[in-house]
């Protein structure tokens, strides 16, 4: 990780909050609101759980609780608006009085996002990146809430080149965010592991993850459970944790930011280990450039 890296900058995010990033890493934590998520679909499904989960999540050391009401495996059924915001709306209402963490909302839709902004949400994520409903844009911008732009390979062309096709995909998104008004510190990028690259394509991302720093951008990694990590390991879905935890301190060393991931306390303790190891190393290198 290049040194200027771990210096502190903050994403600012809604409702005059803001997540600093910097010397350590910042966890978000997975709360799938639906009956099909490909690793925890249905555990999560009542308001009840889902809010208990996200509180036990908070207190292991998320600082960010992302929920999402449809399921992004490929293949999984869509759900209609009213659907997803029946979903997420009464979680994300329930749990801002529980606890102090941020909340994010997973979606692309502009009316979701809009509303779940309004019931507290902090942060739209949109795996879209803004290329399916572009109106997130203005409402990111409308009302100070923070924005993750995730790279999809999903309904469209790739270009054969993986990070030259990060590159061609994310700058649109960044030119929507800023025609819509979104200031760059309310900003972050995705790379999207998983989504419609192959495993291949997944561990050339990760060997290769330090060129999307051109960007100019915080760096968050979703590779929790992904199936590339079951692919390596030979692990099924639920049995892929330490496989992710190995994933998340090698980006971190590669300069991510932060970390959606699924198991709190496990990906803490990976991170925690690359976090000190960053920290040593960025002594030593400013003691050899005094």
């Amino acid at each position: 990780m290049p040194l200027a890296q771990l210096g502190s900058s903050f994403w600012r995010v809604g409702h005059g909050r803001e997540v600093e990033l910097g010397a350590r890493s910042v966890l978000m934590a997975i709360v799938n609101v639906t009956p099909d998520s490909f690793s925890d679909g249905g555990r999560y499904e009542t308001v009840e759980a889902a809010v208990a989960h996200a509180v036990e999540a908070a207190n292991q050391g998320a600082q960010i609780i992302d929920i999402g009401g449809e399921s992004t495996r490929p293949g999984a059924a869509a759900v209609t608006p009213s659907e997803e915001q029946a979903r997420v709306l009464p979680v994300i209402e329930a749990l801002r009085g529980k606890t102090d963490a941020l909340i994010s909302i997973d979606t692309y839709r502009a009316a979701t996002a809009r509303l779940a902004v309004g019931a507290g949400a902090h942060i739209i994520n949109d795996v879209f990146g803004l290329q399916k409903e572009p109106e997130i844009g203005n409402i990111a911008a409308d009302t100070g809430a923070g924005l993750c732009l995730m790279h999809t390979g999903r309904d469209r062309d790739k270009l054969p080149d993986v990070i030259a096709d990060q590159f061609a995909f994310l700058e649109r998104s960044l030119e929507i965010a800023s025609a819509a008004g979104v200031p760059k510190d309310h900003v972050v990028l995705d790379p999207g592991f998983g989504f419609a690259k192959d495993t291949q394509e997944n561990i050339e991302l990760m060997a290769r993850f330090g060129e999307l720093h051109r960007l100019g951008f915080p760096l968050l990694a979703g590779t929790s459970r992904k199936r590339f990590v079951g692919a390596v390991t030979g692990r099924e879905a639920a049995d892929r944790d330490v496989g992710t935890a190995a994933t998340s301190a090698l980006l971190r060393l590669a300069g991510a930011s932060i970390f959606r991931v699924h198991d709190v306390a496990i990906n803490r303790d990976a991170l925690a280990i690359a976090d000190a190891m960053l920290a040593a190393r960025c002594s030593f290198e400013q003691g050899i450039l005094a």
